[in-house]
This record gives structure tokens, C-alpha cells and sequence, in this order.
């Protein structure tokens, strides 16, 4: 953790951290940076994926792309989005792997290095 004597600093490291976690806290978006880890994909592709509306899915890629997480291209009338953040993918690949071992019980960790909190969800 970044230590600094500056509570202003502090603050302004603090929120925009809440605002990156707030940005992830919905499981479609970290189904979708999954689902474009490593591969462009255009709306349709992802909708029959993730198995969600139409209207549902656009909502989310659009508040994706407008916070710098995805980019996207126009083909015709198909949008193509891919991940324009490597480390926003890096951070959700880390955190969801770490979850789903610890939900599998494959890792007997003590409770201070765990990220759930004992008995999982």
C-alpha cells in the first residue's frame, strides 16, 4: 500500500480506487473482461456469450468503454469491442482466479491472507 504523509493525496488515491472497485462491483463487467481477455468481440457475440439482454449488455459496455476499460471499433453496423486497460484484465484475472480457488476450498489459506471471508460468499 502506497503510504503518504498528504491526507489530500491520500483522499484523491482512496476515491479513485472506490471508483475503479465500484466500476468492477457488477459480475456482467467482469464477465465481459473476461470474455474480451485476449480477443475482440462484437455485441452480438458477447450477448449470446454472456447470455444477457441486449439492452442490459450495452448499458455496461458503454460505462466499460467510457471509463478507458474497453475499446471499441465501428464495422458496418457491428460495434467490436476489445480491452484498451491490460491492467484493469490483469486485476480482474488476479482477484477472480483467487476467489474461485478459495471457493473450491483447493487452498487452505490462513484467514489474514484470504480474500473472502471464512464460509465464502
Amino acid at each position: 500500500m502506497v503510504h503518504r504523509s498528504d491526507s489530500s493525496s491520500d483522499d484523491a488515491v482512496f476515491n479513485a480506487s472506490a471508483e475503479l472497485f465500484a466500476l468492477l462491483a457488477t459480475p456482467v463487467r467482469l464477465k465481459v473482461i473476461r470474455a474480451l481477455d485476449g480477443a475482440e468481440k462484437n455485441v452480438s457475440q458477447l450477448q449470446a456469450e454472456l447470455g444477457t439482454t441486449q439492452p442490459n449488455l450495452s448499458q455496461h459496455l458503454s460505462m466499460l468503454y467510457r471509463a478507458g476499460v474497453l475499446a471499441r471499433r465501428r464495422e458496418g453496423t457491428q460495434i467490436h469491442y476489445r480491452l484498451a486497460s491490460e491492467r484493469v484484465a490483469m486485476l480482474c484475472r488476479a482477484v477472480c482466479q483467487q476467489v474461485a480457488l478459495e471457493l473450491e476450498g483447493r487452498v487452505a489459506l490462513p484467514v489474514s491472507q484470504r480474500l473472502l471471508p471464512l464460509g465464502g460468499r
